[in-house]
């Protein structure tokens, strides 16, 4: 009897092993992973490397590391073990020895397909200045439960026709907190705004059919300071943005958009708005410059239209989410 119950142990405990997520990298703060640190895990890769996606699993830490992804690092996929305790963090701000807002991110991505789980990346400056937490240039960038954490400039989505997912993800921050001129859908996320200010500061360029989609997105105020914040502003003229099928409380302003003190930018930037919901959804006092879908034209909008491209790559497909 006792022989059949070790038998039947050992199946089990195989079982169990067998179960078990295999990762080819592990980053362990304590030492007992691969690596301690998560920029020696990116350098270890090779460069284009033909072998298949590379998985490299962070165990939770606080990571202080000005982490780059360089263009010949591709097909990564970053796991953290618990998206709150897993922190990668830096603290540049753009008036440091005059470093523009462009260097100081706390994570920059140029590969392309690289994906992002579990994580929280945070650029926790003092409010000096420009302070980017992410900045993605790559193609095919996806991002899962991670959290996003800053002030101004806390997502530079940093290429045009380059295109970035968002999945149930976490933003906070204060001005033009989402920026720059990339394709990136936003799906389920939660778009904290700690400020009276803008939300979005899109780039699109006007060759560029799709910007900034939010869709089933939940916007709230970080705390009752809170109380007037503009969706979004044209930090170029043909700034495109669409909020649809999100919750917008009470401080969204009335009139929900801003030129940017620039006139003739109403006759270019693509703000629209669908079927949201909340006290600050009510489009009858917006700006006259934008539109508000009828169902029809907001059929256009599927994850797979925005994201398809040359390559008809759909993110929901690459993630089986």
């Amino acid at each position: 009897m006792k022989s059949v119950i070790l038998v039947l142990l050992c199946l089990f405990s195989s079982a169990l092993y067998c179960q078990q997520p295999k990762y080819d990298i592990v980053v362990d703060r304590n030492g007992t992973g691969n690596f301690r640190n998560i920029q020696q895990a990116i350098d270890s890769v090779r460069a284009f490397n033909p072998s298949g996606i590379v998985t490299i699993f962070i165990k939770k830490g606080f990571y202080k590391e000005k982490l780059l992804i360089p263009t010949y690092c591709c097909n990564i996929h970053l796991i953290g073990e618990d998206r709150d305790k897993t922190i990668i963090n830096y603290d540049d701000h753009a008036n440091i020895n005059k470093m523009g807002t462009f260097r100081t991110f706390s994570m920059k991505i140029c590969g392309n397909d690289i994906t992002m789980e579990n994580l929280t990346v945070e650029n926790s400056a003092a409010q000096l200045g420009q302070a980017v937490a992410l900045h993605v240039e790559g193609d095919r960038v996806i991002f899962i439960n991670c959290k996003f954490l800053g002030n101004q400039d806390t997502i530079y989505a940093g290429r045009e026709n380059m295109r970035q997912y968002f999945l149930n993800c976490y933003i906070e921050g204060t001005t033009d907190f989402i920026f720059g001129p990339s394709t990136a859908w936003f799906e389920g996320c939660e778009i904290v705004c700690k400020r009276n200010s803008y939300i979005t500061a899109a780039s699109t360029p006007q060759n560029i059919k799709y910007g900034y989609i939010f869709n089933n997105c939940n916007i709230r105020m970080a705390d009752s300071t809170v109380t007037a914040e503009y969706l979004g502003r044209p930090w170029r003229a043909y700034a495109m943005v669409l909020f649809m099928n999100c919750t917008l409380p009470n401080e969204i302003r009335e009139t929900g958009w801003h030129n940017w003190d620039k006139i003739e930018n109403e006759k270019s930037a693509r703000f629209m708005e669908y079927n949201n919901k909340g006290e600050g959804a009510n489009t009858s006092a917006r700006v006259s410059w934008i539109r508000t879908l009828t169902k029809n034209e907001a059929s256009e909008y599927t994850l797979e239209n925005v994201m398809r491209g040359f390559d008809n790559w759909n993110p929901q497909k690459a993630t089986n989410k």
